[in-house]
């Protein structure tokens, strides 16, 4: 069996004694920069790296990040090919093998296709629905899109974990759309329960 910090480079010889044939394997993966991105935690960044929460410890410590629980967006660190992780910082970034670039970009054009695709939202609730909506957002945030109560977040007061890091004004008008057309069916059934309870 393997360690993994020893996989960077795995050699195997196959013989075939008739045949004189040997064969060398390597393996090579390369050092990693990792940009911390909106809603990442320790754990999730040890389990995209070991598949388990078994690097929080070490991403804490190599970082001197005081609490487990709180990291930052752009923060940047350098997950090399033996598992070893090192805060970034240019020399480590000048040694690192930049081929994670193209991974970069992806999400850099996953993002602003998400980006773009949210700030061209329009609602459908029209009539009572519509007031029935603008009703809600009232309660909730004074129709406030940058207003935030612990967790919930904008204005129609969703939970963070429903925007995904999007705050735009077009992402919480879709969201607050589906979350409602998934749970109540419509906004007046969501004023309804809001007036039953005290919430939606």
């Amino acid at each position: 069996m393997i360690s993994k910090k020893n996989f960077a480079k795995v050699s195997a010889t196959l013989g075939a004694v008739a045949l004189g044939v040997s064969a060398t394997a390597t393996a090579a993966n390369a050092d990693t920069i990792y940009t911390v991105q909106s809603g990442d935690t320790l754990s999730g960044i040890s389990y995209k790296f070991a598949k388990d929460n078994s690097m929080v410890n070490d991403l804490a410590k190599k970082n001197n990040i005081q609490d487990i629980n709180k990291i930052y967006v752009g923060q940047k660190l350098i997950i090399k090919s033996d598992g070893e992780i090192q805060e970034y910082n240019a020399q480590n970034a000048a040694n690192a093998n930049v081929a994670n670039n193209n991974t970069q970009a992806t999400q850099q054009q996953a993002a602003q296709a998400q980006n773009q695709a949210s700030q061209s939202y329009t609602s459908n609730a029209s009539g009572s629905e519509a007031a029935a909506k603008a009703w809600i957002a009232a309660r909730e945030s004074g129709g406030n899109y940058g207003a935030t109560n612990g967790q919930y977040i904008g204005k129609y007061q969703l939970s963070a974990s429903y925007l995904n890091g999007d705050y735009s004004a077009a992402n919480q008008e879709r969201v607050a759309d589906q979350y409602v057309a998934s749970r109540y069916g419509s906004w007046q059934n969501a004023q309804a329960h809001w007036q039953a309870n005290g919430w939606y």
